[in-house]
């Protein structure tokens, strides 16, 4: 599927007038002329400003500052055509770059502009670099011979000291000089950690000399999975590639003249079948086995009980530590199967041995000796939050992807936390609801949820946050193939978290934000970034109306857009019903809005379809709640009128694992009732089950039920919405419980965990 473009047209008119920002209550946000993301602690604008010519001089006394220099000179020749020369002094029209030896807060920079001359202090090396991001963000966007300077003084330091992006290149590999566009982007975003996914189940993407078939077999697959995981399809393709020595070096110095540090992973013990095909007699059975084809998690893992499986990983990590100076290596340490261990001699001896309790704390053994041996090389480990079962390493630092718990967990336990969690911090999922976007893995997280992010769990003390060392996005690459998808993925979603890293909580507001990141798409665009324009069309919030049902409100943020509305199902039009207050979902039917802009559609139209009942809006009250990952966030989603997509991206389903789901629907009155609906989901490709049951009882008094209708097979594959009709009862009450289907059996993959249940909208006529 193509990723959508915006015409030119329809970018120049969106960017219309955007030196304009609107005011915030929040001291130090960028008004007026001044539009910085992240947005910096500090911004005080003054009735001055600088005349940048080419008789301008970059004043820089070390290599550091000389390089900054000549990063800045690049952004100059492309905005005037001309590069400013670098001297070791200067004062009149002069940029004076001076880097310190402050380490409280190394990356701190401030900034003066008036009309002699621009002053960036940075703390060290690494503020100055941060403060001439900001200078950049002070630049028109417009190209011209010579320009002006708006007269600020800006304090500024980040918030975390961990800001992180993840690349996944195993799924999908990616070439170097896209690999540099993507840590310049982060460094223009005041990101300062590159987290390279190396090896995986379907490539190992590195050089290992030692061992040649890593890359004769472990970086190549016979074809690659086409369409969702589900579908079982495959391209018949031969894929392949991997970075060599040489150019991994080249990568990282890259990326420290960026101020950018580059943590490798190497997953263990599990993800591990492309080395496995390498060399068979590091798993548990002795293979054969094949460079993995299609996503998920697999069963064949590296052999724990085997010596020569850490012979290996050590003699690899040999070659990998010089290549990486960072104080970080990530292990991995996620989504590892005990299948195999569970039958495995080698690993039930290795038990029996150690007197382990099973093989949960066998997997702890394996990453505590490997801890010890990068310990012992001077590395820190980094690991996902599986690695807390079993027992914490003793100096691992815990990523936590599966929710904030794991972090939670690391940080009242003392160890070192990133949080990553999927809901906010996975881009590989969809970030608009249109069914024109490209294949995603599922679920839905745009712009504005990414920006409400806040790291630090309110159920940490003051002291446990400490711990919480930053966050970090991360983007797994099985349905993005290409480094166009990728950018459309990652941006402009990092331009948001990039700001949730570093500027004070308390002064982020959306709006502004939004207001600056017209502007700065000006600047993606002078990248040649393929970013995806979903901010500014038109949205929709399905919400209580607070008169007992629903309706839709519309918003966009397109600069001189007008937003007309049909509930009909037709198509809208500019001179149609104009907007101006929320839609009341009264009929089964179709919600249609576009923004238009001068008479010309922006974007994508927001459509939304209902099922109008008797439950529609009603209250609704949960015993149980859902998985985090699968919360919409309140039990009215189930009576919303909105039946959940397949693609799960609608943040419509709600997600259980081992509890129940237990509704109570309140209606209006004492009414009769002869129909009950209710859609679920039977996927187990994707892990999820139909449930085991579902009951539906009635009641006229909320205290006392009978059980209606008890439905216990969900046989039809996909989304199945079930629908049964009986004899009108009275009742005002509704009780719906549906039951989990429990472990998921033998022989199917991720056997022995739980089974997930989606449930979406209760149905009551």
């Amino acid at each position: 599927m193509t990723l959508k473009k915006l015409s030119l047209w329809g970018l120049t008119a969106a960017l219309l007038g955007l030196f304009s920002c609107s005011n915030s209550n929040n001291a130090g946000t960028p008004k007026g002329k001044v539009s910085i993301i992240p947005m910096p602690v500090s911004v005080q604008e003054k009735a001055d400003s600088f005349l940048l010519n080419k008789r301008t001089v970059i004043v820089a006394g070390n290599d550091a500052d000389k390089q900054t220099a000549a990063l800045f000179n690049s952004w100059v020749k492309e905005l005037t055509g001309y590069e400013l020369e670098i001297a070791a002094q200067g004062s009149d029209n002069a940029i004076l770059l001076h880097s310190g030896n402050d380490t409280t807060n190394a990356e701190g920079y401030t900034l003066e502009v008036n009309n002699k001359t621009i002053t960036i202090n940075g703390n060290t090396g690494a503020g100055t670099f941060y403060g001439v991001q900001s200078l950049i963000q002070l630049l028109p966007v417009e190209k011209a011979n010579a320009m002006y300077v708006p007269g600020v003084s800006i304090q500024d330091a980040p918030r975390f000291g961990y800001r992180g992006l993840h690349l996944d290149v195993s799924r999908h590999f990616f070439p170097v000089d896209f690999i540099k566009k993507y840590i310049d982007l982060m460094a223009m975003h005041k990101y300062n950690t590159f987290h390279w996914h190396l090896t995986d189940d379907q490539g190992w993407r590195i050089e290992i000399k030692r061992f040649p078939r890593l890359q004769e077999v472990a970086s190549k697959r016979k074809e690659t999975m086409a369409g969702h995981y589900g579908e079982g399809k495959f391209d018949g393709k031969p894929y392949g590639g991997f970075y060599t020595q040489e150019e991994v070096k080249e990568v990282v110095k890259y990326a420290a003249e960026h101020f950018v540090t580059v943590i490798p992973e190497i997953e263990m013990p599990g993800h591990a079948l492309a080395a496995l095909a390498a060399y068979p007699h590091l798993g548990c059975t002795g293979g054969p086995y094949e460079v993995g084809t299609g996503w998920g998690v697999l069963d064949d893992v590296f052999c724990a009980g085997n010596d020569s499986v850490f012979t290996f990983l050590e003699s690899v990590m040999e070659e990998v530590l010089p290549l990486f100076p960072s104080k970080y290596i990530h292990i991995g340490g996620d989504e590892c199967p005990k299948v195999r261990w569970e039958k495995c001699p080698k690993c039930q001896a290795r038990i029996k041995a150690l007197g382990l309790k099973d093989e949960h704390a066998l997997q702890s053994y394996f990453i505590q000796r490997m801890e010890k041996y990068l310990n012992a090389q001077g590395k820190q480990i980094i690991g996902w939050d599986e690695i807390l079962e079993g027992g914490l390493a003793p100096n691992a630092t815990v990523m936590s992807w599966r929710g904030i718990e794991g972090g939670i967990t690391a940080a009242k336990q003392h160890h070192d936390v990133i949080m990553t969690p999927g809901n906010y911090c996975y881009f590989d999922k969809y970030q608009s609801k249109s069914k024109t976007e490209p294949l995603a893995i599922g679920g839905y997280l745009p712009v504005s949820k990414v920006y409400e992010y806040e790291p630090v769990p309110t159920e940490l003390t003051a002291d446990e946050a400490k711990y919480i060392k930053g966050a970090q996005a991360n983007l797994w690459s099985e349905y993005i193939a290409s480094p166009e998808h990728m950018e459309y993925m990652v941006y402009p979603r990092a331009t948001a978290l990039a700001e949730v890293l570093w500027s004070p909580a308390d002064k982020r507001d959306y709006n502004n934000f939004v207001e600056r990141l017209k502007v700065h798409l000006k600047r993606l665009d002078q990248k040649h970034v393929n970013y995806a324009k979903h901010v500014f069309e038109i949205t929709g919030v399905v919400e209580d109306n607070q008169k007992g049902g629903m309706q839709v409100k519309l918003d966009a943020k397109l600069d001189g857009g007008k937003i007309t509305y049909t509930t009909d199902g037709t198509a809208p039009r500019p001179q149609g019903t104009a907007y101006t207050e929320p839609i009341q979902v009264t009929k089964t039917g179709t919600v249609r809005a576009q923004v238009f802009q001068d008479g010309i559609p922006f974007g994508t139209e927001y459509s939304q379809a209902f099922l109008y009942h008797k439950g529609v809006g009603k209250k609704i009250t949960l015993t149980n709640q859902p998985e985090k990952n699968y919360n919409p966030g309140s039990p009215a989603a189930l009576v919303n009128g909105i039946e959940g997509a397949p693609e799960y991206n609608d943040n419509q389903w709600f997600g259980y694992k081992t509890t129940p789901l237990i509704a109570v629907v309140e209606l209006d009155s004492i009414q009769d009732i002869s129909e009950f609906g209710i859609n679920t989901v039977n996927a187990k490709s994707d892990w999820i089950y139909p449930p085991k049951s579902v009951v539906f009882s009635v009641s006229e008094d909320g205290k006392t039920y009978r059980e209606k209708v008890v439905v216990n097979s969900f046989n039809k594959e996909g989304v199945y919405r079930w629908r049964g009709k009986f004899e009108p009862v009275r009742a005002k009450y509704v009780k719906v419980q549906a039951t989990p289907y429990g472990n998921i059996p033998a022989g199917a993959v991720g056997a022995g965990s739980p089974a997930w249940m989606f449930i979406d909208e209760i149905i009551i006529n």
